[in-house]
């Protein structure tokens, strides 16, 4: 299985929350790989990848954070046009759904690594094995 742990923490919309939940992050000597932040009104939801991934769920837990720990996909895709297209092409023929994404480039390997969530992280592993495409693991995502 390539799958990559994804930290999630519900957080109440105010100043100073990204602070907060880094300094615990830092505090427990855990490095940030990824960030992402979702806000609704008055609540919101950071998603941390990091480097140890149970280290950071514990740390959190312990300050008091509501942080589940949960897996997702990396998938490795060309940096040029059309490259998401033939993921996003692809996960819609197979009538996939996507609950949440994100991603980001990696210019000197003129790659890009799109994460996913998503309901059935088997099924979607065996496609995207099928399309000749990476799943990056947890590990070479530590090493980009």
């Amino acid at each position: 299985m390539h799958r990559v742990k994804q930290l999630a923490i519900f957080v109440e919309d105010r100043l100073g929350q990204l602070a907060r939940t880094t300094r615990a992050l830092a505090e427990a000597g855990v490095n940030v790989r990824w960030v992402t932040i979702a806000t609704s009104d008055q609540f919101g939801i950071m998603k941390f990848l990091v480097d140890d991934s149970d280290k950071a769920f514990q740390a959190l837990k312990h300050q008091g954070f509501t942080v589940t720990l949960n897996e997702v996909l990396a998938i490795e895709v060309q940096d040029k046009p059309g490259g998401l297209h033939d993921v996003a092409e692809t996960l819609a023929r197979h009538h996939i759904s996507i609950d949440n994404a994100s991603g980001f480039v990696i210019a000197s390997r003129k790659k890009a690594v799109l994460i996913l969530e998503v309901q059935d992280l088997e099924k979607v592993e065996k496609l995207i094995r099928s399309k000749h495409l990476h799943l990056v693991s947890e590990e070479e995502l530590l090493r980009l």
